[in-house]
């Protein structure tokens, strides 16, 4: 039987789980009032104005009453607001509030700091076949 160091799978997920950490933590320490998952949100809904909340939840890989809670916490933090949907009431269309796009852009070189702290020492060859495989992974499972 594998050991669990030895688990691809698992160290992927030690990754992901430890660059997280480490992100959120130099967030509060900078004094920055938001969280990865938030920031995660935010950037779809700028990248994708007409985004859903469901397409959210794919994009961020949580499940829609996550999202949903995240977003009424962004909704009372000011960084989005929920509009009502003019041709299905059963939905409301989200925007990022001029709060919501300062905070990106104040903790975007926060962002980039931790990427390079993160991939220090790694090459960008070994970064394109990490990529790669990764992708081929995804691919074998979808």
């Amino acid at each position: 039987m594998d050991k669990l160091n030895d688990i691809i799978f698992y160290n992927i997920e030690k990754a992901i789980k430890t660059y997280r950490m480490f992100a959120m933590k130099r967030i509060r320490d900078n004094n920055y009032k938001i969280t990865t998952d938030q920031w995660l949100i935010i950037k779809s809904i700028l990248e994708n104005p007409d985004i859903t909340q469901q397409e959210i939840a794919k994009n961020v890989f949580k499940d829609n009453a996550s999202v949903t809670r995240i977003i009424e916490l962004m909704v009372k933090s000011n960084y989005v607001t929920r509009e009502e949907n003019a041709s299905d009431r059963r939905k409301s269309n989200l925007k990022v509030t001029k709060e919501g796009e300062a905070i990106i852009e104040n903790v975007n070189d926060l962002v980039i700091e931790n990427r390079k702290i993160a991939l220090k020492g790694i090459t960008q060859e070994e970064l394109n076949i990490t990529s790669s495989t990764l992708k081929k992974i995804i691919a074998n499972c979808n």
